[in-house]
């Protein structure tokens, strides 16, 4: 069977510091022919995390799963180490592109050893990104806490060394300690392997804590981004997006500890 030609421009090579891994320019793309998401241009840099926020159904999930070559795209450019690409997920993945899905992707009926032997690292080098999951290794992935699940899928993810990986709401449903726990993993990898992540999440305050920069999507369309250092400055936006200020003790709408907008 003869094997896929690597995505040109892309060498086995770890990218440099700051290097842009992965970049969308001017990116369109949805369901059918409605796009639900329009010219949105996003970059993310070898050694950095970039958080995606929005309001639901603000074009979030859409924008990662086109960005893997799930959903084909409208218009606009992937890059990919500054190659233009135009890949499915399984050729992204093996030119260095990890996709962890908002689905808990682990297989229930089988063990947990069994799971982590599924990703192209293999168990040990999963285990050096979540030790804890060691004890549980012939269990079967159904017996695990949700957290645990997710410990599994992010392993899995890490274990390959990939170059970028892309998250969708890690941490959706999960205790405070346990979404630290992930977000910490993929700081780690970051800062030791130079991976460049993208993650979209709903904990906006808990995902500031570890990221570089952020980018803020709504009704499909990029409103702004900025340094991850000015965070207040992104719940300021979040309340004028919203419509109206926080008089009378109104709860703040950017969503944290697992809550909601």
């Amino acid at each position: 069977m003869a094997t896929q030609p690597a995505i040109p421009g892309t060498a086995a090579r770890q990218p440099g510091p700051g290097e842009v891994v992965f970049a969308l320019e001017r990116f369109t793309a949805g369901y059918g022919d409605v796009p639900a998401v329009r010219d949105v241009s996003i970059e993310v840099r070898a050694g950095e995390i970039a958080a995606l926020f929005g309001p639901n159904g603000a074009g979030k999930t859409t924008t990662l799963l086109a960005a893997a070559g799930v959903l084909p795209r409208m218009s606009g450019v992937i890059r990919w180490r500054g190659a233009a690409v135009a890949a499915p997920l399984h050729r992204m993945a093996r030119n260095g592109l990890a996709f962890v899905p908002e689905e808990r992707s682990v297989i229930f009926t089988l063990s947990v050893r069994d799971n982590l032997r599924l990703g192209r690292g293999g168990v040990r080098a999963a285990l050096q990104a979540f030790p804890e999951l060691e004890p549980h290794l012939d269990r079967r992935a159904s017996l695990l806490s949700g957290g645990q699940q997710q410990m599994i899928a992010l392993a899995r993810a890490l274990a390959a060394e990939p170059s970028a990986l892309l998250v969708d709401e890690l941490s959706l449903g999960l205790a405070p300690l346990i979404a630290d726990r992930l977000l910490t993993a993929i700081r780690s990898a970051c800062d030791r392997s130079g991976l460049a992540a993208l993650l979209v999440e709903q904990q906006a305050r808990r995902v500031l804590a570890v990221a570089d920069r952020w980018y803020l999507l709504n009704h499909g369309s990029l409103v702004t981004g900025g340094d991850a250092a000015n965070a207040p400055e992104v719940e300021n936006i979040y309340v004028a997006m919203l419509g109206g200020g926080r008089a009378g003790g109104q709860k703040s709408p950017i969503p944290q500890d697992g809550a909601t907008p």
